[in-house]
């Protein structure tokens, strides 16, 4: 069945040209992956998307764990990424590994609470939660989030990851400096504006036109360089 998906030469005239995509829907009993046709359908899938019923419950829409979920078109697509954004593979390449450290953080906090991690875990968490929630999630009833071009997902997780960097360099380089130390609290509390900024990207209309966005997005990435250059400063 799934064989059947793929470049096709369409019969009849004119010549054309054209593709069959096949989104197979299987829902294995209890969630058992193991499940024979579960198996027997990620053996042979080149994509999955895996729904998680606790994300539902979150309301956090589309469902598909982040964590779990895969393409093997990664390396395929990547001449497409690096003609189209040359920072794409390695941002997305960060993103994960973001979320990865968050999921391996959970069972910590839940330990020993939040508090008691280092700057640069509470720095992670955050950053996370940005992505989770500021990005991942999608409201399909909305002008400005039903639907997102590439390049306004690219600029959006581009300027999450540079928050990310800058926020653990002006920590690191605090803590090996003799002046005051930049914490996490710092950050949130004097980045206030710029983190409300990070936040409200999704909200940007696509109708305003390519131009208009990147240009906005570019000034948020801007901002938050001097931002953080202006941090260092008062700290030292």
């Amino acid at each position: 069945f799934y064989e059947r998906a793929g470049k096709v030469k369409c019969l009849g005239s004119p010549d054309r040209t054209g593709s069959v995509t096949i989104v197979g829907a299987v829902s294995p009993p209890g969630g058992d992956f193991s499940d024979p046709v579960t198996s027997a359908t990620l053996s042979i899938v080149q994509v999955f998307w895996g729904l998680d019923k606790k994300l539902a419950q979150r309301k956090h829409f589309p469902s598909v764990n982040w964590l779990i979920s895969y393409s093997k078109y990664s390396k395929a697509l990547e001449s497409f990424y690096e003609k189209f954004d040359q920072d794409f593979i390695d941002i997305r390449t960060k993103a994960r590994e973001v979320l990865q450290r968050e999921d391996d953080l959970n069972e910590i906090v839940q330990l020993v609470g939040k508090d008691a991690l280092a700057e640069s875990d509470k720095i992670t968490l955050e950053t996370a939660k940005l992505l989770r929630e500021d990005y991942l999630a999608q409201n399909a009833f909305t002008p400005y989030d039903k639907f997102c071009p590439f390049y306004k997902s690219v600029w959006m997780m581009r300027n999450i990851i540079h928050f990310n960097t800058l926020a653990n360099q002006a920590v690191e380089r605090a803590a090996n400096a003799d002046g005051q130390k930049i914490t996490y609290s710092v950050i949130k509390h004097r980045m206030g504006d710029l983190f409300y900024r990070l936040v409200s990207q999704k909200f940007e209309d696509p109708a305003e036109g390519e131009d208009v966005l990147v240009a906005k997005f570019q000034k948020l990435y801007d901002d938050l360089t001097t931002g953080f250059r202006n941090l260092e400063d008062e700290a030292r």
